[in-house]
């Protein structure tokens, strides 16, 4: 499986953490990373993306650069167990497939599938990283790319 894992654009802090939007550089970031995996081999059949809206924002912005569907999944939010993720990831078999999530869980699911761990590695805004899994599990997953605004 290859997988694409991307924190959502920078967004601002004027509201409640659930209902966050992107700014005007989180959304020009997004797209230059975007473009940049639109230009690699890994361009994604379908995006998965956390229901806060800098996620939908975000995922949406990555939808319309590389023509992939976008679906919402209740266990993307910043503070959820990479476990349940990594059981949505065994049930799946789409690839390569995009997450749009939050910190600490895109650091900690990253972390968790190429160490086996879950001390998460930190993530820019924007950021994304191509993971590819011979098998889905932990410690199974290699980095092949990085893509930064």
């Amino acid at each position: 499986m290859e997988l694409l894992i991307m924190r959502h654009g920078e967004a601002g802090w004027h509201t409640l953490d659930q209902e966050r939007e992107l700014t005007e550089t989180g959304r020009l970031h997004v797209a230059e990373a975007a473009a940049q995996i639109a230009e690699s081999p890994w361009r994604p059949k379908l995006i998965w993306s956390s229901p806060f809206v800098r996620a939908r924002e975000t995922a949406a912005i990555v939808s319309e650069i590389l023509n992939c569907p976008v679906e919402e999944r209740p266990f993307l939010t910043p503070d959820d167990d990479p476990g349940q993720c990594l059981d949505a990831l065994l049930d799946t078999d789409i690839s390569p497939l995009m997450i749009v999530s939050h910190m600490p869980l895109v650091g900690s699911l990253a972390t968790l599938l190429v160490d086996a761990h879950r001390n998460g590695i930190p993530f820019m805004t924007s950021q994304a990283v191509m993971l590819d899994m011979p098998v889905v599990g932990p410690g199974c997953a290699d980095l092949k790319a990085q893509f930064l605004p």
